[in-house]
This record gives C-alpha cells, structure tokens and sequence, in this order.
C-alpha cells in the first residue's frame, strides 16, 4: 500500500469515528441534571400551609401554658382577683373583641376575591382588615393608659399584662402580614386564583389570633 492510500484510510477511519461519537447534548450531564431536578420538584407536594400550621399549633402551646399558669394562680389565691385590684372595664374590651372578630369575616372576603382573580378586591377587604387590626391595637394601648394597675402590682396584673401584652404582639405581627399582602398586591400578576399562599397563610394566622382573644377575653374579663 503507498503512502497516499494509507493516509486517504487513516483520513476515512478517523471521519467515520468522529461521526459516531457526535455528542447527544440531550444526554449531557448538565441537562441530565436539570431533567432530574424538575422531575424531583414535580414528585414533591406543595408544604408551605402544612409548615404555617405545624408554627400555629407551636404557639398554640405557648398561649395553652400561659392560660394553663392564669388558671392555676387562680385557683390557689383565696380571692381574685386579689383584694384592692381595681376591676376591668368590660367596654372597651367588648368593642375591641367584637372589631377583631368581624375582622375575620372581612379578611376571608379578600381570600374569596382573590380566587375569582378579582385582585382589586383582595386589595380592598385587606385595607379595611389591616384598619380594624391598628384599632383594636390602638383600643389596647388606650386600655393600657388608663389601667389603675402596673404590671408588679399583683400576680393577677402581672398575668393580664403577659397575656394581653402576648397576645398583642401576634395582632402586630398579623398586621405586618396584612400589609405585607397589600405591598406584593400592588403587582397585578402577583397573586391569582392559582397562585395565593400568601393570601391564605396570612389569613390563617389572623384566625388563629382571633380564637386565642375569644378565649384570653373569655378567661381574663368575664369569670
């Protein structure tokens, strides 16, 4: 064989392997990668409401010792509220009590409208749910102001400042939650009817807050 022809064959061998290893960019690692990754993503469900209720029944456990701590100073104390404490206006409570459970009934509103996609009315019942929320703060720090008592007065003051001072700053952090759905409403294709966790976990945390008031308000002001 002469030279020429050994390096036409040498020339034809090498052209039929580069032909037979062309790379299958669909095979590639990088790909295989990201195939794996979405195809992982799609298996796993959705765990964002399950992880707001796992936090809610924790601090549920935290409001249920301290109710737990106001009963059993109650029962062991001979009178109480103890002699000389002045007793609570059922007024302003009462008021406060009832802004904060209509507030719940507005709020769920919004969740309604947001799953018709009507964000304007999410906007609306979340300003008017954000406005009764400042008040019934506002009426609490009115309370506060004129109380006759401070917090180391007695046992039974020190205990209604904790579980109404507690249970105010979930209403603070519900409201930042409220207003935290109105900032991210402000763009139209935020939330929709398939996409609203916000919406509803903001929603969930207010009603937990209202059902611990029902029975703080229960516990503190009426036995």
């Amino acid at each position: 064989m002469t030279n020429d022809q050994l390096l036409m064959t040498t020339d034809h061998k090498h052209e039929r392997f580069m032909q037979g290893s062309t790379i299958d960019e669909s095979k590639t690692a990088l790909n295989y990668h990201h195939e794996v990754e979405a195809g992982h993503h799609e298996e796993h469900p959705d765990l964002r409401m399950f992880g707001v209720v796992v936090f809610l029944v924790a601090e549920s456990m935290i409001f249920l010792g301290l109710f737990t701590a106001f009963l059993i100073y109650r029962s062991a104390l001979p009178a109480w509220p103890p002699e000389g404490t002045p007793e609570l206006e059922l007024l302003l409570p009462g008021i406060n009590t009832a802004v904060l459970i209509a507030s719940s009934f507005v709020m769920h509103q919004g969740d309604v409208a947001i799953k018709k996609n009507d964000v304007a009315g999410l906007r609306f019942w979340y300003i008017i749910t954000a406005i009764m929320g400042a008040a019934f703060l506002g009426g609490q720090a009115y309370e506060y102001a004129h109380l006759e008592f401070g917090l180391t007065t007695n046992v039974f003051a020190s205990s209604f400042y904790v579980l109404t001072g507690f249970h105010g700053l979930h209403v603070t952090v519900g409201l930042l939650l409220i207003l935290s759905v109105l900032w991210r409403a402000q763009k139209t294709e935020h939330y929709s009817d398939q996409e609203h966790f916000g919406v509803e976990a903001a929603e969930l945390y207010w009603h937990f807050v209202d059902v611990v008031w029902i029975i703080l308000f229960t516990l503190v002001y009426l036995l």
